[in-house]
């Protein structure tokens, strides 16, 4: 009696699992709610074997409704599974496409121009799909009589410019197609990708549909034309330098070692300290320091008051003087008179009065004293010197030329850290090698012998050369091709070869035989106790190694004083890395954790004291064996570029005279 309804239950169990509707449909009966609650548990643990004699009649009465209806809800879920799978094939396009927009630029639905070129299909993939690219015309010409236009468009993310194919009625809309190839002009475009010709450079182009955006600008004004420029003029147009191939393969180079440093130190588990850029203490005990200082700025606003111009003279101090001496001769002959007649009030009174008179021109005097310090608006102590009580921190401050004291603060608490920011230097330099601001990356390290901050330098440097041969071959194979040849060779072999080691009098000798054998003249003189030259260095690194050289061990008279004595009590356990083409590119050392020691070494430099107060208390409390080195920022992008000037790896460059944009 119940085989067909069993059968519709079992159909819908052995296709996809779905009784449920089946039961649903049944349970719709008023007579048949029980059949079909029993008929669903039934279904359910598929141990269906005989039937029952319950609602018989009615059953056989619906039975080919029942048949009917099941057939029908499973039409239907077939037509849903059917959507699902559209709608599943809709939402990967979606994603698809929201993976191809930049993720700040969805307002314009922008899709980076290294998302196209540097995927792993180089754009093939994407081929008959609509993006929009935006960036700056490189270069632009037109051509098919007028009846198109080619742009090589850039935006920064990677070397390679995309071609955009411009139709005559396409940019008709935004002015034409002359409003459009000037170079820097900026677009953004929106238009089918394309494969391009076999042969072509790129393996994709842009078939313009749409203008979206048009940046204009006027060819004849423009200052940065096609043809190459000086890297001196480039420095007088810093603002619109990024632009440049140059410019801009070194900003992608710079941006990458930064990210290498910090993913280097972390991976490493240090700690990232942000020291202060305003100090009062001289690390390196030069002296070539920027001063920081509002005094300069009272003074000026005290000669716009012209209070700075009411300073007593010399005869005003001279007639005060001599007020405040008649005033107490005075003084002490009205006492003595007050004191002969006590009983009269009147010579009591009139002492009184002498006091104070003599008390308020004490007062004037003591006053005309200090403004006299007065000296162009800024104070003076008594002997002569810039009263610093009066400036905004108290005391003289400086802009910092390191954060190694303040690193080596963190590290003897919290092991290793590292630092990366702005230093400065006030030093009248004008070389290729020196800026007035300059970044440093400095770690320091707890119980860390100089061995093992020779290890972490040389590791840094070999990570850093690995990383951009990684991820920035379109830069380095345009800067091999146009700066320097040997860019991506000299970095695939510092990446791959362990550093020469060797010791300070070693270098030395090294140097004096080159002289002696006549292979070598050398503009500074060669001894033991000089401060090796960058001729020196890459001498070293470029003719006698042909790699990079770590120089420990040097004389302690041309190092800094926080630098460990050793045994010999000549030399510090010091090392330098050099490399080829910029010599020195880290400095460092075990630093001197014996306070006696200390001491006597920042004394004998002249410097007080109290301005270390606190490096000299963690040798005073838990001292510990550390070390740590610096590196200048600008001189390893230098090495990996081969970049002359330093002030063209730097975005703002900064040296004496110099402080534009």
């Amino acid at each position: 009696m119940l085989a067909g309804p069993l059968a519709a239950l079992r159909l819908g169990l052995l296709t996809r699992g779905h009784p449920i509707n089946v039961a649903a449909r049944l349970s719709s009966y008023p007579h048949c709610a029980k059949f079909s609650t029993r008929v669903l548990r039934r279904a359910r643990t598929a141990s269906i074997t005989s039937s029952k004699t319950f609602c018989s009649s009615e059953i056989k009465t619906n039975m080919a409704d029942t048949n009917g209806t099941a057939a029908a809800s499973m039409d239907e879920v077939e037509a849903l599974r059917k959507q699902v799978e559209d709608l599943k094939i809709q939402l990967k396009k979606k994603e698809d496409e929201a993976l191809l927009v930049a993720p700040y630029s969805r307002s314009y639905n922008r899709t980076l121009v290294t998302t196209i070129l540097d995927s792993e299909s180089e754009g093939v993939a994407l081929v008959g799909r609509t993006v929009r690219v935006g960036g700056w015309v490189k270069t632009g010409r037109a051509a098919g009589a007028g009846a198109f236009a080619f742009l090589e468009i850039n935006d920064g993310s990677c070397f390679a410019n995309l071609q955009v194919m411009v139709d005559k009625d396409v940019a008709e809309e935004v002015g034409g197609l002359k409003a459009m190839t000037p170079t820097s002009t900026c677009v953004l475009i929106e238009g089918v990708l394309a494969e391009t010709p076999e042969g072509t450079k790129q393996k994709v182009e842009l078939k313009a549909t749409k203008v979206i955006h048009l940046g204009t600008t006027d060819a004849g004004e423009y200052p940065l034309a096609k043809k190459k420029q000086t890297m001196e003029f480039l420095r007088e147009k810093a603002h619109l330098r990024p632009r440049t191939n140059t410019i801009g393969a070194i900003a992608r180079i710079r941006n990458a070692l930064a990210f290498a440093t910090h993913r280097f130190f972390q991976e490493k588990n240090f700690l990232y300290v942000h020291t202060p850029i305003i100090t009062a203490a001289d690390c390196e005990g030069a002296g070539e320091m920027f001063q920081v200082t509002t005094l300069l700025g009272e003074a000026d606003n005290a000669a716009a008051s012209g209070s700075a111009s009411n300073v007593p003279s010399a005869e005003d101090l001279a007639a005060l003087r001599a007020a405040v001496e008649t005033k107490g001769a005075a003084v002490k002959e009205a006492k003595t008179a007050a004191a002969a007649d006590k009983a009269n009030t009147d010579l009591a009174a009139a002492s009184k009065a002498a006091i104070a008179g003599l008390l308020k021109a004490k007062d004037e005097l003591a006053n005309a004293e200090v403004a006299v310090r007065n000296v162009g608006g800024i104070f003076r102590t008594p002997e002569g010197k810039i009263d610093y009580s009066k400036d905004f921190f108290g005391k003289p401050s400086y802009l910092t030329v390191s954060g190694q004291l303040n690193g080596e603060y963190y590290a003897c608490g919290l092991s290793n850290v590292y630092t990366f920011g702005p230093t400065f230097r006030a030093e009248n330099s004008h070389t290729a090698r020196h800026l007035a601001e300059f970044w440093m990356i400095e770690p320091e390290m707890a119980f860390c012998a100089l061995e093992d901050d020779m290890t972490c330098a040389e590791d840094y440097v070999r990570y850093c050369c690995n990383y951009l041969l990684t991820n920035c071959r379109g830069d380095l194979e345009f800067i091999t091709k146009m700066v320097d040849k040997d860019a991506v060779s000299r970095l695939e072999q510092v990446a791959s070869t362990p550093f020469i080691r060797i010791s300070y009098t070693e270098a030395v000798d090294l140097l004096e035989k080159a002289i002696a054998n006549g292979d070598k003249n050398f503009e500074y003189p060669v001894s033991w106790g000089i401060d090796l030259q960058s001729e020196h260095e890459r001498y070293l690194t470029e003719v006698v190694f042909k790699q990079p050289v770590i120089v420990y061990n040097y004389p302690k008279d041309i190092k800094a004083f926080y630098m460990r004595l050793n045994d010999d009590n000549k030399t510090v356990a010091a090392m330098d890395v050099l490399v080829p083409r910029v010599g020195e590119l880290i400095g460092g050392s075990q630093r001197e954790d014996r306070m006696d020691v200390l001491i006597r070494r920042i004394e004998e430099t002249g410097m007080p004291l109290e301005a270390y107060e606190g490096y000299l208390d963690l040798r005073k409390y838990g001292t510990v064996p550390h070390s740590g080195f610096g590196l200048g920022f600008e001189r390893l992008i230098l090495f990996a570029t081969g970049m002359d000037n330093i002030r063209d790896v730097i975005p703002f460059p900064r040296w004496p005279g110099n402080a534009s944009y």
